[in-house]
């Protein structure tokens, strides 16, 4: 439950004012979100998921702990926000660079290049959701990231594919294990390159989409290479 006070610890105002406040009090509501979640990924990413305490947070943040408890419900909502607005950004950075690419072999090489390119920029995100998808759990105990939670992900991939099939572009194939075999091609090549950081982010993401042009491609060039 968040508290009743406000981010600057001041108590609520009345109907009337809060009403005429609202446009500006939701400005800095999201500009608060979003620095706690950007002290969050840099938390995580230096003291690792476990040591990661809300308090620590706060500490990078420059906030105190009861500022992340008026934005978040605990550290579990923190985390899931601090997923979702990432992977919404990389989102967006993608869908910009792929704009107006109808091709589906062009688009499938440059969905693996522009998200290395992202997260050759951004490689403190990177060590971040590392920890988290390694170490965040469910109340029960599983997972909370993993092969389920990324069903949208596999779908939105599969009709690329499939797309390209229409087109005569790709060949036959279960566009389900292409999907999930491309993206576990691009999560192992961030894995390595978080290991391996002097290796050559883009040439590994330049030569992992052409693996996936040669064997997703229709015409009998595949067979020559």
């Amino acid at each position: 439950m968040r508290s009743e006070n406000d981010p600057s610890g001041q108590s609520g105002a009345g109907k009337g004012e809060q009403e005429s406040q609202t446009p500006e009090r939701s400005f800095i509501e999201k500009a608060r979100r979003a620095q706690i979640i950007d002290a969050a990924v840099d938390t995580i990413a230096v003291r690792g998921f476990a040591k990661a305490s809300l308090a620590q947070i706060a500490e990078r943040a420059g906030i105190s702990k009861g500022v992340i408890s008026y934005h978040f419900a605990g550290k579990s909502e923190l985390i899931e926000r601090l997923v979702e607005q990432v992977y919404g950004e990389i989102g967006a950075f993608v869908a910009a660079r792929l704009e107006g690419q109808a091709a589906a072999t062009a688009w499938l090489r440059g969905y693996v290049e522009s998200v290395a390119v992202y997260m050759h920029t951004h490689r403190t995100q990177l060590t971040a959701l590392g920890e988290i998808f390694s170490h965040f759990r469910t109340a029960d105990g599983a997972p909370r990231y993993g092969i389920a939670s990324s069903e949208p992900l596999y779908s939105a991939l599969e009709q690329v594919f499939l797309k390209g099939q229409q087109s005569g572009e790709f060949r036959a194939f279960d566009v389900r294990v292409m999907a999930v075999s491309l993206q576990a091609g691009i999560d192992s090549m961030f894995a390595y390159w978080s290991v391996h950081p002097e290796h050559d982010l883009a040439a590994y993401a330049s030569e992992l989409a052409g693996i996936f042009e040669h064997a997703t491609r229709a015409d009998s060039r595949a067979a020559q290479h």
